[in-house]
């Protein structure tokens, strides 16, 4: 976890910081904005739904803060499970980061399958006759293609991310300008009555459900501190990268929001029947510039899509690498390519979790989707590592920290309410889904495999709890690839 290269057999440190921004942005923006600007005119009900992605931007930055120190100063693959280990071991042993892992198993790739619900929305815009089973297919074909990709090297990875990175620009650029092109302001900045009456429950309501869609929408701004081992001079390209790639998609997200709004009527996007509510940037281009290159820039938006989950998976299959490498999660997680230096089965778990997640979401709905990934990944890992900043600030002051959070512990208050209210409001978002209890009972469950876990591995609670000492992680001895 240190800055120096890694011995012979393990990941190499190849990505700069044009490619670290590249890699964030395009998981960030993919498929995203081009789906939920509808879900989350829907959840205010009007154009007044800009809010969400400003109240998004704001959670996304405190909370990227909090990744850039922790990532500084700990740049290891695995991201959260790095930082988490280091601050509870003397607490809880192994169990916390384990059930990171856990819980990241599951909601980074049901991250993914919302990407892949959205291209086949799109391309339903391309072949308007696309049945159910038909779509079905595609998505899985998709999701089977993203996984042989990824199994290269990442020196070849690195630079189909760029390529993939500059369609994603490509697209936004022209949704935007066509946008801009034909905007009208009164269309877009008539509320409806009550817009902004913040004494209604029913204002908060949505308010919740939009910054839920919001930081769903910039997700993917920690996708670098994943690949910690991999990025050069992590102390300084990991915070510009997060912070960079934030800023840029906010920009990104406003203009496409506001652009939208100024072009078609907000009520088309409440219509399940219009297509304005599941292709939106097609519908614009469509009345913007005409049929023809409303197709043309659906093709582009479909390589976006498809680029976001290339690079989500690529982040996301080295989290439980390093776990399984310090022997806090299961041993088979620890093994690499024999030639490529990627880790296998954490790739080809996620890859299957994705298609799972892909057939939950075509035969439910997106937004219930995205409800259950974000309330699932609150607790494990957006509250314990808010906690981990502090504990670590408190109990290892003089820890290397090549960045230190801007005003703290501001950003962390901002985070911890911001995570709270999308968690308090769930249920109420997604009305007979359950999604708090789906997200406790997956907690118990990786509690109970830890459990299981730590007595076949005789460690805490089975064995002696965790040394304080920093050097035990620096000295433990990892498993053979």
């Amino acid at each position: 976890m240190s800055t120096t290269p890694p011995a012979s057999g393990g990941l190499v440190r190849r990505i700069g910081l044009f490619q670290a921004t590249a890699i964030n942005m395009s998981q960030m923006c993919g498929i995203g904005p081009f789906v939920t600007i509808p879900l989350m005119v829907t959840a205010f009900g009007g154009p007044q739904a800009v809010i969400g992605f400003l109240a998004g931007a704001v959670l996304a930055l405190a909370d990227g803060l909090i990744w850039a120190e922790l990532g500084a100063a700990m740049p290891g693959s695995g991201g959260s499970y790095v930082y988490l280990r280091r601050a509870f071991k003397h607490r809880t042993g192994r169990l916390t980061p384990f059930l990171f892992v856990w819980t990241a198993m599951l909601f980074i790739p049901l991250i993914m399958s919302t990407g892949v619900v959205g291209f086949v929305q799109y391309l339903g815009y391309l072949a308007p006759g696309l049945g159910r089973t038909s779509g079905d297919l595609i998505g899985l074909g998709v999701i089977a293609v993203v996984v042989l990709l990824l199994w290269r090297g990442i020196e070849h990875i690195a630079r189909i991310t760029v390529v993939m990175w500059t369609v994603m620009i490509a697209s936004v650029v022209l949704v935007i300008a066509a946008a801009l092109g034909h905007f009208s302001p009164g269309r877009a900045f008539t509320y409806p009555a009550h817009a902004f009456d913040l004494t209604s429950n029913h204002f908060w309501i949505g308010f919740a459900a939009g910054l839920t869609i919001g930081i769903y929408d910039y997700l993917g701004y920690n996708t670098t501190a994943y690949m910690g081992a991999e990025i050069k001079d992590p102390g300084r390209t990991l915070p510009r990268s997060i912070v960079f790639s934030i800023l840029g998609i906010m920009c990104i997200y406003l203009l496409l929001q506001i652009g939208s709004l100024g072009v078609l009527d907000w009520q088309r996007m409440t219509d399940p029947h219009d297509i304005a509510s599941t292709s939106v940037a097609s519908a614009v281009l469509e009345k913007a510039w005409g049929k023809g290159p409303a197709e043309i820039v659906t093709v582009l938006i479909l390589i976006t899509a498809f680029a976001s989950v290339f690079t989500g998976l690529l982040g996301g299959s080295r989290v439980p690498y390093d776990a399984a490498r310090d022997r806090v999660f299961f041993r088979p997680y620890a093994r690499l390519h024999p030639r490529h230096r990627f880790p296998t089965v954490g790739l080809a778990t996620m890859g299957v979790i994705t298609a799972i997640g892909f057939m939950i979401g075509r035969h439910t709905d997106l937004q219930t989707l995205i409800q259950l990934l974000t309330t699932v990944m609150v607790i494990v890992q957006a509250l314990a590592q808010i906690a981990a900043v502090t504990v670590l600030r408190r109990r290892r002051p003089t820890m290397h920290r090549p960045y230190r959070m801007w005003l703290y512990p501001l950003p962390s208050v901002v985070a911890l309410v911001g995570w709270l209210v999308i968690y308090g409001y769930a249920d109420k978002n997604s009305p007979g889904r359950h999604p708090i209890e789906w997200s406790l009972a997956w907690l118990v469950l990786g509690c109970a495999a830890f459990a299981v876990w730590a007595r076949f591995e005789k460690v805490w609670p089975f064995g002696p709890r965790e040394s304080d000492d920093d050097e035990a992680d620096a000295q433990s001895a990892p498993l053979s690839a």
